[in-house]
């Protein structure tokens, strides 16, 4: 039987823990296992004894003002005992500003000023949201889907990849340390190995196979749609809830991971109503469900070729040959970090160079050593990260830090945190496996000891399937709006009288957004209202739809 994760009260008043425990028992007890503890003291005793035991801690709520063991000091030692538990502080009103303190200074998920009554509006729904993220988030060895490979597979990297980036809870087990692992493997002959839900095993299996089993949707409903959506980042995903919200029929093609490089991001600090932030998995994953809550669908692994007109419709054509017809297309298909340019480096791809970093990356690296390459907010964030598991993180930055303010200061607080200025990787060694990497720094050349190597650097927006049809920049991004004029006049490629509309390309009904359109800001906040802004003029589009007349909409 699966064991019950834990959620632990802590109050030094025994009639507030008392009800504070009742109201968790009343809406989560069926579900876990409801503790409490008179100090911090006790608490911290508590938990101690649960990660001796391996019992799964889900969520911590303790009260500030304690004597000996402050709330915040406890949930400081808890950070380190069990980081993935999620913390919650009881405050009174004069306690708000050390609560917000303790966001940075503990990893804090929220604060609640007492009284909490009711519950049911002021309790659960915040707990209700962080138990979700820390389910979505945890892989239980005793429940689920079980990847079973070894840590250096290039292959076996894919496939906890792609899990990871869907959103799909899974156990990882290696064959180097797990011997069930290895017995599985040996049998099989073969790795990876899946192991599903339901017992059904699967050697070395497609992305696609792996999709189809878990539910993931790989082939459209339909060939019409009113919208298609190619890419599923914040923009996408966005426009995606938009759309199902209006009645508009939408699919999102994504050929790769949901989210896209938001979905990477440790922690998204910066977005409107989270003021402890939010992960990038976990808001990709809120996303999405709220997109298909509504009605919008979803299409994986399937990758867009190209996009050609055929008045009045946008025919989007995919790698399989399948063709969607639609009335208007959003391209919202983001960027991606650049490969790393020092010998080695492709040959270790996905065994030990990374081009991303979420918690099933960062567990692997348990007490070693390793490398992240960039100085901005994706690579600051990885550091961050990975040192909840990694001995020591070497950062290395081509120039100087150009991550925000606040993940700076993130970095100076963490002493196991190396931040190294005017260095690049010139090469990446190792055997079977990366073991150190050559930099040059400024001029001096040395080695560097490490177990993997995180790159963040040279953002390139992924329009390929452009071709010649949708005008782009000489560095790839599309132009739109105001972009397409040339000395003030429309672009020759521009068949309408009137002008296009912020977002649209150079192909009427055809908008693009998000980290693929030129002069954006690659923030996920912009991307999302970059993508909320298309729905409004895609709408006005199909309201002045004319089959008659030229480009077949004069909007």
């Amino acid at each position: 039987m699966t064991r019950r994760p834990v959620i632990l009260a802590v109050d030094d008043e025994p009639a507030v823990v008392a009800a504070l425990t009742r109201d968790l028992r009343r809406q989560y007890g069926e579900k876990h296992w409801i503790i409490s503890a008179g100090s911090g003291a006790e608490a911290l005793t508590a938990i101690k004894d649960l990660v001796a035991k391996r019992e799964p801690i889900a969520l911590i709520v303790s009260d500030q003002r304690m004597p000996g063991v402050t709330g915040i000091e406890l949930l400081r030692e808890a950070h380190k005992l069990c980081p993935g538990a999620r913390t919650v502080l009881l405050t009174a009103y004069a306690d708000t500003q050390v609560a917000i303190d303790a966001i940075n200074d503990v990893g804090l998920d929220h604060y609640l000023q007492k009284p909490w009554d009711p519950p049911i509006e002021r309790l659960y729904p915040i707990l209700d949201e962080l138990l979700r993220d820390w389910h979505s988030s945890t892989y239980l060895p005793w429940d689920g889907i079980q990847v079973v490979g070894a840590r250096w597979s290039a292959r076996t990297h894919e496939l906890q990849a792609f899990l990871a980036r869907q959103l799909i809870p899974y156990h990882y087990a290696d064959v180097e340390t797990d011997a069930r692992a290895a017995e599985l493997v040996s049998e099989h002959g073969k790795l990876p190995v899946i192991v599903f839900a339901d017992g059904t095993v699967a050697v070395d299996p497609e992305l696609k196979q792996v999709a189809d089993k878990v539910g993931l949707r790989t082939e459209a409903k339909a060939k019409n749609y009113d919208v298609v959506v190619i890419g599923s980042g914040p923009a996408g995903l966005a426009a995606s809830v938009y759309f199902a919200a209006e009645g508009i029929s939408c699919i999102v093609v994504e050929k790769g991971e949901i989210g896209g490089l938001a979905a990477a991001s440790p922690r998204i600090e910066n977005y409107l109503g989270f003021p402890a932030g939010i992960s990038g998995p976990d808001l990709t994953r809120r996303a999405r469900d709220q997109a298909t809550r509504l009605g919008g669908e979803i299409l994986s692994l399937k990758e867009v070729e190209h996009i050609r007109r055929e008045d009045p419709y946008r025919i989007v054509t995919l790698a399989d040959g399948t063709e969607l017809v639609a009335n208007a297309v959003i391209i919202a298909t983001g960027a991606a970090f650049t490969r790393l340019p020092a010998i080695g480096a492709d040959r270790f791809n996905g065994a030990g160079v990374h081009y991303a970093v979420a918690h099933a990356e960062a567990r692997q690296y348990v007490g070693q050593d390793v490398v992240v390459v960039g100085g901005g907010n994706s690579a600051a964030q990885a550091a961050l990260l990975l040192i909840r598991h990694a001995r020591h993180v070497d950062m290395l930055v081509r120039g100087k830090p150009i991550a925000a303010q606040y993940l700076i200061d993130a970095l100076a607080r963490e002493p196991r945190i190396t931040v190294t200025n005017d260095t690049t990787v010139t090469e990446v060694r190792g055997e079977d496996r990366v073991s150190e990497v050559v930099v040059n720094q400024a001029g001096t050349v040395r080695t560097i000891q490490t177990a993997a190597v995180f790159v963040f650097v040279g953002v390139r927006p992924s329009s390929k399937l452009c071709g010649d049809v949708i005008v782009r920049d000489p560095r790839g991004f599309i132009l739109t709006g105001p972009q397409l004029e040339v000395d003030g006049k429309p672009h020759p490629a521009w068949p309408l009288a009137r002008a296009p509309m912020f977002l649209e390309t150079n192909v009427p009904g055809v908008f693009a957004v998000g980290d693929v359109r030129a002069g954006t800001i690659g923030r996920v906040a912009w991307a999302a209202g970059e993508g909320a802004s298309a729905v409004g003029m895609i709408l006005q589009y199909l309201k002045g739809w004319d089959p008659g007349s030229r480009g077949g909409a004069e909007a």
